[in-house]
């Protein structure tokens, strides 16, 4: 894989994204990484523009409540992911002076952060020398790489071994992000556009005539019905009240007191629901 190929095509074709304005800082990448997480992006772009207007610094949202912050993540969905970045903040905010932590190792000890945000961070946001693997980096390194069409079960190491091995000395954030931009937009798991590729030519895949995948493809997973709807469905009568709620509210939005019953529990574990002292509910820090 030519690494000074793939930049060049990145820099010429990549999607204008805001968390890839020159002028983003590297708390705006950690929001951008946290936000994206099993999300698509054109359902981040909006709320995280809203999030940086609102709080461009780790201490500005770390100075609101919890509940402030799964308030504002609307429908984005996973809202545990609201409550780690908040967490994550209050933590930079009282720990590092405000200033998101450069070494991935620092990083890896914030709340909720992991190993892909940590590497992300640190590359996207201070540009270092650092693999960063998804699910679309994977499936790049699979055929371009390995010659099979699917990446199938991960391996943290052999995943940043692989991509290591072909990280330039330089601009090598450019190229992580060119890897996953190459893997979103051209070279998807259903229909991928082998014509577009700017490294097609060297790619072991299209060498081996295009060999079907060997792994079954993951199933579809509905929504409608699952818990994880219910628990949308009680956040929202929690976000658009000013305080806490009555219960009776609460059982309005579900025929299904076992479901329903069962989703708020998960939500009051999960932190995302406090009780109130009167046997009202309210989003964390609220009541």
């Amino acid at each position: 894989m030519n690494p000074a190929l793939l930049v060049s095509w990145f820099d010429a074709h990549a999607r204008q994204l805001p968390w890839r304005e020159p002028d983003t800082t590297p708390w705006g990448v950690l929001v951008s990484e946290v936000m994206l997480q099993q999300t698509p992006v054109h359902r981040v772009a909006e709320v995280w523009t809203e999030w940086l207007v609102r709080w461009p610094t780790p201490s500005s949202l770390a100075a609101e409540t919890p509940g402030t912050a799964v308030r504002a993540w609307g429908k984005l969905g996973y809202p545990r992911r609201a409550l780690r970045l908040h967490a994550a903040a209050t933590t930079i905010a009282t720990q590092y002076d405000d200033v998101v932590p450069a070494d991935v190792q620092m990083l890896l000890a914030l709340p909720g952060i992991g190993a892909y945000t940590a590497r992300a961070v640190a590359a996207f946001g201070y540009g270092h020398r650092v693999p960063v693997v998804d699910t679309n980096v994977r499936r790049v390194v699979a055929r371009a790489m390995h010659g099979i069409a699917d990446a199938g079960p991960p391996s943290t190491a052999r995943d940043l071994a692989d991509v290591d091995g072909v990280l330039p000395a330089t601009r090598a954030a450019r190229f992580c992000a060119a890897l996953m931009e190459l893997g979103a937009v051209v070279c998807t798991s259903a229909r991928p556009r082998c014509a577009d590729c700017p490294v097609a030519g060297d790619c072991a895949w299209v060498r081996a005539g295009r060999p079907a995948p060997t792994s079954p493809g993951r199933p579809s997973q509905r929504f409608a019905g699952t818990d994880r709807q219910v628990r949308g469905l009680l956040l929202d009568v929690l976000r658009a009240a000013s305080g806490p709620v009555p219960r009776a509210r609460l059982d309005l939005v579900w025929r299904d007191a076992a479901q329903r019953d069962r989703c708020l529990g998960s939500l009051l574990i999960d932190g995302l629901v406090e009780p109130a002292l009167d046997g009202r509910y309210a989003l964390p820090g609220e009541r």
